[in-house]
């Protein structure tokens, strides 16, 4: 943006609410990258493209003033000049304001990196168990440092990748924005005035120009091989190296000096899963051939990974014989490897000579790189055959008083493989339940089956291959979408059955239900009552000491049943499945698909882990991550450490008696506000989404139609060719278009009714205070709200010709925003997060500009009188700006 940009413009990712001042290394870094866009518009070519910029950029900054005259004038002025603009300058003015939010975005993840460091694994504030080496003494403290460390050895932290839909960045302005982050840490690094800063600049104005002139909408849709490459790089900047660094850091913290000369108290406590290339659920383009390669591609990213790493432990190995003598075990693995690879044991010999414990570790190298290539003759069959002889190489360190070694770097490669595998990330397989059913009816009225059938039969052969190849934990989980019935999930074993024929051994599975609306989460229970009874079902029990997954849904219950009885809804669910496991000896995972929307589940992970019923965690948490939540969460190694950590300490403290104790007494104390808001809420839901045309009239006032265009993902948008009920819509652009549309309607409606419905002011402050799930809802929706916009959002309401559902929606925003400040207190939203609310508001007027471009669009589209010359130009604008207001939100679905 022009170098005249104020630099408080930021929204900083890392808050500390004691500083209402931005950090002066922030402000210096937005000033440069401002100044150097500036530069990079005056020098595009396109004369007064940058005057037009300041011009927009001016109004909307004017209009968000306090006078509320001033800010109607400035406001009008605004709109004006956004409508004044040619297409193609609008194209412009609305690339320059998208690449800025790129910028800024990245300025703040450098300035969270910062402090990440400088913190260096200490907490944010000295009380705060925002680590699990401080969770962990927070719990003992509660129940005693033997309970404790068997809750820290059985944690589990189970992020789940998908490929749904909502990274609005192409992959080549990501790649750019991770180069401009390495040359802004270079110019930390560099002397003030110096040549290196210089050249750190230079070499940013080039990159800076490079994103400026990047096409930044994708020319087509991203395949699932695409997607699977994508989540790769993930893996290969940032997981690899963070996650043993995690286990490091709580390590050293719990054993101080001693640790790293004696064998860790903690336990690889991270697992991995993906859906990109196993969700086949409403993707038609996701085959068992898919399937099988995104396994492969996994297996060759983390084997490639464990080879390169145990390659370098080899070399620093160099330790002799006789200051450190090997063991009788070591001795004996060094002779079987070197009796299996002839050639490499004679290498090894030559080049590690009185060196046992390096040749070792050069021949279990080979054995890693002939696993990799295939070579049946060296390869090993299973990582625990790995991991066993990496065992013999540390205990012989051990018993030679070498203990630095063997808890070194040899200690980071047992991490990863534990972590890791042979598979990188268990490959999880999704599909709908009608699917199935489908299936097996054909199976049993006879005759030939239809090509889907035998796609779907074909998956299970293919998770069998997956089995053999890679391991047993390389895939196996199976997802049924709208799980309705035990009949829905026994269907899986047998369509397994069908699939190998008789005789056949059939994949090992582990079939979880999705329950998905508000009626299935009601019966969720029942349900896995009944489905335990299976024989298949409790056969696979009894193979794994009686642990189960369930996943909730948090996106079509809330499309179904709107955001507040959809919590209420799932709160109560997991308390149900909860009770029941704990009766039945269960070991429960609930499983989360939360979204990165408030629509969806999203919000700060940490506070809804600890909201959660009692039993309902017991330290073991699994989630859904997506699209731009994959990138914001796990992109740098610093944030991606910071979040692991943060979320592991919460599911080890979720199950404190405190926590549940506090969890319970709440939600029978405010029993009563819960059902009155349940019912008001839904009653307000319904005459929205059910008032007739609803459909129709929430396509055109917002970009929903046009989202569809957008190449974000392979998956389509929609479950039919038209949007005539909110049924054949998808979950995600249901909340993306609301969020574009400046009205985020899909984290809040209907809570404003539920709270005046309640009435009371003073009973609903004590729940905030006294209430964690209450509280999560309460302060995320007022997130939701402080990036709405009245103004704006009636522009786009007024499109559909409907002013009773419009005046609905800005009446209940009204009811909703005035209830939230009142029970938070204060004058205005976000007043209790002064560091937050101050940086939403001085990022919004950006993002006003940005829409005021959209809704320009939109309204040109709507009205049918653009020419066919000019028809694709106006979708153009409207998915660049799409993309810029979801880089300035920092959200899309």
């Amino acid at each position: 943006m022009p170098e005249a940009i104020p630099t408080e413009a930021i929204d900083l990712v890392d808050r500390d609410e004691t500083d209402h001042e931005l950090p002066e290394r922030l402000r210096a870094d937005v000033r440069m990258l401002g100044s150097l866009l500036g530069r990079v518009l005056r020098e595009s070519g396109s004369p007064g493209l940058f005057d037009d910029v300041e011009r927009l950029r001016r109004a909307a900054i004017a209009a968000s003033s306090s006078d509320p005259e001033e800010s109607r004038q400035a406001f009008e002025l605004a709109a004006q000049i956004a409508d004044s603009f040619s297409i193609q300058r609008a194209d412009e003015v609305a690339r320059a304001f998208t690449v800025y939010f790129h910028l800024v975005n990245l300025a703040e993840e450098h300035q969270r990196v910062r402090i990440l460091r400088e913190r260096d694994g200490r907490p944010e504030k000295e009380d705060a168990a925002d680590s699990v080496a401080a969770a962990f003494v927070r719990l003992a403290a509660e129940v005693g440092d033997d309970t404790a460390l068997d809750r820290l050895k059985a944690l589990r932290f189970h992020p789940v990748f998908t490929a749904h839909p909502t990274e609005a960045r192409r992959r080549a302005v990501s790649t750019s924005i991770r180069r401009l982050v390495l040359l802004l840490t270079e110019h930390d690094a560099s002397s003030h005035g110096g040549a290196d800063e210089r050249r750190a600049e230079r070499r940013m104005l080039e990159e800076i120009d490079t994103l400026w002139r990047t096409a930044p909408l994708r020319a087509e849709k991203p395949t699932p091989v695409d997607e699977v490459r994508s989540i790769m790089a993930v893996f290969d900047e940032t997981l690899y190296t963070a996650v043993p660094h995690v286990y490091r850091r709580v390590d050293d913290a719990l054993q101080g000096v001693a640790a790293g000369s004696r064998a860790p108290v903690v336990r690889p406590f991270v697992r991995l899963g993906t859906w990109v290339g196993g969700d086949r659920d409403g993707n038609p383009f996701v085959t068992a051939s898919i399937t099988k390669k995104a396994a492969a591609i996994a297996a060759q990213h983390i084997l490639l990974g464990l080879e390169r790493s145990a390659d370098r432990i080899a070399k620093l190995l160099t330790l002799a014989a006789d200051t450190t003598v090997p063991s009788k075990a070591l001795t004996a693995l060094l002779q079987r490897l070197a009796d299996a690879d002839e050639e490499g044991a004679a290498d090894a010999a030559e080049r590690a000579i009185g060196e046992p414990h390096k040749r070792v570790m050069m021949l279990i190298t080979r054995r890693i790189t002939a696993t990799r290539l295939r070579n049946a003759d060296l390869a090993y069959r299973d990582p625990k055959v790995l991991l066993g002889e990496l065992r013999v190489v540390q205990e012989s360190l051990i018993a030679a008083g070498a203990p630095r070694q063997a808890y070194g770097h040899l200690q980071q490669l047992m991490w990863q493989v534990e972590t890791f595998g042979f598979h990188l990330a268990e490959l999880e397989v999704r599909q709908h339940s009608a699917v199935h059913a489908k299936v097996l009816a054909e199976a049993a009225a006879g005759g030939e089956l239809s090509a889907q059938s035998e796609e779907v039969l074909e998956v299970f052969r293919t998770i069998a291959q997956i089995q053999y190849r890679y391991g047993p934990r390389a895939a196996g989980r199976y997802i049924v979408s709208f799980t309705t019935s035990a009949a829905d999930l026994a269907a899986v074993h047998e369509l397994a059955r069908l699939a190998v024929g008789p005789g056949g051994t059939p994949p090992v599975l582990d079939v979880i239900p999705l329950f998905e609306t508000f009626a299935d989460l009601q019966a969720a229970p029942a349900v896995m009552a009944e489905v335990v009874q299976d024989p298949d079902f409790a056969a696979r029990l009894e193979q794994t000491g009686q642990r189960l997954e369930v996943m909730l849904g948090y996106s079509d219950s809330s499309k179904d049943v709107g955001p507040v009885a959809a919590n209420l809804a799932l709160y109560e669910a997991q308390a149900k499945i909860a009770a029941w496991a704990q009766d039945a000896g269960i070991h429960l995972t609930l499983f989360h698909g939360r979204g990165g929307a408030l629509g969806r589940g999203g919000g700060p992970a940490n506070s809804a882990i600890l909201a959660q019923p009692p039993h309902s965690v017991d330290g073991r948490f699994k989630l859904t991550e997506q699209g731009e939540v994959i990138f914001a969460r796990y992109g740098d190694p610093s944030i991606a450490m910071n979040h692991i950590d943060q979320v592991a300490a919460a599911v080890l403290l979720a199950s404190a008696p405190s926590n549940e104790r506090r969890n319970s007494e709440a939600a029978e104390q405010f029993a009563d506000v819960a059902a009155t808001m349940d019912a008001a809420s839904r009653k307000r839901f319904f005459s929205l989404v059910k008032a007739d045309g609803f459909a129709p009239w929430f396509a055109t006032v917002t970009p929903m139609e046009e989202i569809g265009l957008l190449a974000l993902g392979s998956r389509p948008a929609r479950r039919g060719l038209s949007v005539e009920s909110l049924e054949d819509l998808r979950a995600i652009p249901w909340v993306f278009a609301w969020s574009q549309a400046r009205i985020n309607l899909a984290g809040w409606f209907g809570l404003g009714t539920a709270l005046d419905a309640v009435g009371d002011l003073e009973l609903l402050r004590r729940a905030y205070e006294q209430w964690p799930l209450f509280r999560t809802v309460i302060d995320n929706v007022g997130m939701s709200l402080a990036k709405a916009d009245e103004r704006i959002a009636r522009g786009y309401l007024s499109l559909g010709d409907r002013p009773d559902l419009a005046e609905l929606v800005v009446d209940e925003l009204r009811l909703t925003t005035d209830w939230v400040v009142r029970i938070v207190g204060g004058d205005a939203l976000l007043s209790n997060k002064p560091v937050l609310q101050r940086a939403v508001a001085l990022r919004s007027p950006y993002v006003d500009a940005l829409s005021l471009l959209q809704l320009r669009a939109l309204r040109a589209l709507r009205a049918g009188t653009a020419t066919d010359a000019e028809t694709p130009q106006w979708q153009r604008l409207l998915l660049l700006s799409v993309s810029g207001v979801s880089a300035g939100l920092q959200n899309t679905g």
